[in-house]
């Protein structure tokens, strides 16, 4: 309910001013105030009236804030991926969801969705599904990566293992990615559930070709030996970007040389398994960045480089620096195939995992043809 409006009037202040000084002799500093308020023709109404339009010209008026930016550089022509509406697609993604399976592909929203799991517009065959294992909540923050984080993820999954091999065996794919979040909430990160995968999948598709995108394991080697010798035949951790923007990048348990001596450790406890990275760009990165970390890949013996563009995930990621033209990524391949790389793919949409059995099945024939020709001369 509104409160009442009273009104003082000067009759009224007069007979209350009256009644006050009859009580006491002397006029008292209250009765001197109704007096002063007497001379006054101001109501009560009145001077709220004045106030309310009166605005002194000490008070700064806020303005509203402007829009905040989204920072998300609008995208050009020749990032257009293939819409996810074929059959195959629609078949792979039925078959995630009645196993209760998670997919880098959805998890970090991947632009090529469409193209890897269809595979070949006519068969269906060559389709490349990335498998993403030990949950789909990771324990660190890459300021890149959209997938979700916790400093206490759900347990794993104990048979994850046989569902993810019967899946892969239904799909009837010829080459799979595998590839998990960090979990160093876990006494071993995960390694020895990363193994059992591996081999499970070797157990039910003999002869299907695993490659295993992993974390890094927080540098310790013991954990990617077990990893590394779990039967796969490409090894995969991403350095992600150059040496010089890492800290922005990753997270800060990640680190540029920790990568390298990852993926070196791997060729020295499996010599024949092929080591694999990737590097976006976009991200602020220099040519004489890029060179630079090129030259520590082949020191340090990985075989596969992919480059892709950097695409950000939300408002809440990193922005992206530059759009880098399809020209550019012509360029960056045929730099990296002169280092001595076996196999570069580079392109706007190139992911470290994007059509990956194709690449590495092409790759895999032209070495054979190469050694068929060797041993007829």
């Amino acid at each position: 309910a509104a409160r009442p409006v009273v009104t003082l009037t000067k009759s009224a202040i007069e007979r209350s001013s009256g009644a006050s000084l009859g009580r006491s002799s002397s006029p008292s500093r209250l009765d001197a105030l109704r007096a002063k308020l007497v001379e006054d023709d101001s109501t009560v109404l009145h001077f709220a009236s004045v106030q309310a339009m009166t605005v002194p010209d000490s008070v700064v008026k806020r303005k509203k804030a402007p829009p905040r930016s989204s920072k998300i550089l609008p995208k050009p022509k020749w990032l257009k991926a293939q819409p996810a509406t074929s059959e195959r697609y629609l078949e792979l993604r039925k078959t995630v969801r009645e196993l209760g399976l998670a997919t880098v592909c959805e998890e970090a929203k991947c632009p090529n969705i469409g193209e890897c799991w269809s595979g070949d517009s006519e068969s269906g065959k060559g389709a490349t599904a990335t498998i993403m294992i030990m949950g789909d909540t990771c324990t660190r923050g890459c300021s890149f990566c959209a997938v979700k984080t916790s400093r206490a993820p759900p347990p794993l999954d104990p048979d994850e293992p046989e569902k993810v091999a019967k899946a892969i065996a239904k799909w009837g794919l010829g080459y799979v990615v595998l590839t998990s979040v960090d979990r160093d909430d876990l006494p071993d990160q995960g390694a020895s559930h990363f193994r059992s995968v591996v081999q499970q999948l070797k157990i039910h598709s003999p002869d299907l070709l695993v490659e295993a995108l992993t974390p890094d394991f927080r540098g310790e080697l013991d954990l990617v030996t077990e990893v590394a010798t779990s039967g796969l035949d490409v090894y995969a951790h991403n350095i992600e970007t150059v040496e010089r923007l890492q800290k922005r990048v990753r997270d800060h348990r990640a680190g540029y040389q920790q990568s390298l001596n990852v993926l070196h450790h791997v060729k020295t406890v499996r010599p024949e398994a092929l080591t694999k990275t990737s590097i976006m760009l976009g991200l602020g990165e220099t040519d004489d960045d890029i060179r630079r970390t090129m030259e520590d890949l082949r020191e340090h013996d990985v075989d596969v480089l992919t480059f892709g563009q950097y695409l950000q995930p939300s408002k809440r990621h990193l922005p992206v620096k530059e759009y880098v033209t399809p020209e550019k990524y012509a360029e960056w391949k045929t730099e990296a195939e002169a280092l001595g790389f076996v196999y570069v793919a580079s392109g706007p949409l190139v992911r470290s995992s994007y059509k990956a059995g194709e690449f590495f099945l092409k790759n895999l024939l032209k070495e054979r043809g190469a050694l068929n020709k060797a041993a007829v001369a």
